[in-house]
């Protein structure tokens, strides 16, 4: 078990995890029934969705991939939010990066979920209090944000990224490790057409 009373009552690190808006980078699978170029309009319109509804944190770190994206997603990172490059390495690896580097307990959130909203982070903030491990389980069987009170690496190691058993597994790594966990609310990815659609349907 992590110890709680050694993390101290400080506020976790928000961190956002972003790609580079390029054609053929982004919601590849997306782009599939819609094209690169709308697949890339439609990742911009998404970012967009969530960054107005997170601008209560005084702090929010961008975590932008490839390391060469600084200039395309500046526009993104407002007064008093930072910007800084994945580094190298799968998912799991550049995750775990941030986790070591937040000196801290820290909060995760991916771009593919515009339905996130501050009232998340708050809960995650929340549960962090009392226990060692918080995860928002998406439909598809991902997370879409990820939380810890102190770095643990065996979460991010061996897990079948891009699959439908990245939070299953995640989870059996927190209990095999002793850690306790907290569920969110589950959230739909965008990430095919159908998902798009859904999406935009409210907005018409």
């Amino acid at each position: 078990m992590i110890a709680t009373e050694s993390q101290g009552m400080s506020a976790p690190r928000a961190i956002i995890f972003v790609k580079a808006p390029r054609p053929g980078f982004v919601k590849t699978r997306l782009a599939a029934s819609i094209g690169d170029e709308a697949a890339c309009a439609a990742y911009r319109q998404m970012v967009k969705t969530i960054l107005p509804k997170l601008t209560p944190l005084p702090h929010l770190e961008f975590r932008f991939t490839p390391d060469n994206a600084e200039a395309e997603i500046s526009g993104w990172v407002r007064d008093g939010w930072t910007a800084r490059p994945q580094g190298s390495g799968d998912l799991g690896e550049r995750m775990q990066r941030a986790f070591a580097e937040a000196n801290g307990p820290a909060i995760i959130i991916g771009s593919d979920c515009p339905d996130i909203g501050m009232a998340d982070i708050s809960d995650a903030a929340a549960s962090l209090i009392n226990h060692d491990v918080v995860v928002g389980p998406a439909t598809d069987g991902g997370y879409w944000l990820i939380g810890l009170g102190a770095p643990c690496p065996a979460l991010f190691v061996g897990i079948s990224w891009s699959t439908g058993d990245v939070s299953k597994e995640t989870l059996a790594k927190a209990e095999e490790a002793g850690l306790s966990v907290h569920l969110l609310r589950e959230l739909a990815d965008v990430d095919t057409v159908e998902d798009w659609e859904r999406f935009l349907l409210p907005q018409k």
